[in-house]
């Protein structure tokens, strides 16, 4: 059964357990899917984010969803592209891994995530396609309760990056097979 899914829509309408905000480091809001995110979840989720503190690059801080459909928010700031030199590869791989890991501590069997850093970080779509699907695919190998992770794509580029790292991915195993 495949347990990691790309689709191309909007995740603030997904139904998983869980979706993946990826936010700023403030926690405040701002554009792109953060800002949809809030937008779709209500004033309380800016309310509750003001009491966190803010979240490091590559952490995470996990919130109610409010008028989201789905139980509960994790919210990740993502790194900011600075041309590979600035740890870029690890902070993103620890997104996508610290998000999962915090999803499971709440009881989360389903979660959505975003193309975390493509948008306004700049950090460079099939590098970033590869690192997601990569982390991704690690973390369920060891997890069996998580039942299945989608990542929403926004549109039809980052949808495509997405999908050829899923097959290469998956290519790549049944070669070592």
């Amino acid at each position: 059964m495949q347990r990691l899914h790309i689709t191309l829509g909007d995740i603030t309408h997904c139904t998983t357990d869980a979706i993946v905000n990826a936010a700023n480091t403030s926690l405040l809001g701002g554009g792109g899917v953060d800002g949809a995110i809030h937008r779709a979840a209500g004033p309380a989720l800016l309310e509750e984010c003001r009491k966190l503190g803010g979240c490091p690059t590559g952490q995470v801080k996990a919130t109610q969803a409010y008028r989201l459909p789905c139980r509960f928010g994790i919210h990740t700031p993502g790194p900011i592209w600075h041309g590979g030199t600035a740890n870029e590869d690890t902070l993103l791989s620890d997104c996508y891994r610290n998000s999962l890991i915090a999803a499971a501590a709440l009881g989360c069997r389903t979660v959505a995530f975003p193309s975390i850093s493509t948008g306004v970080y700049r950090f460079p779509v099939h590098r970033a396609a590869n690192i997601a699907v990569s982390t991704i695919r690690s973390y369920l190998r060891t997890h069996p309760e998580m039942q299945q992770v989608t990542i929403v794509c926004f549109d039809q580029t980052t949808f495509s990056a997405y999908q050829t790292a899923l097959s290469e991915s998956e290519y790549n195993d049944a070669e070592k097979r």
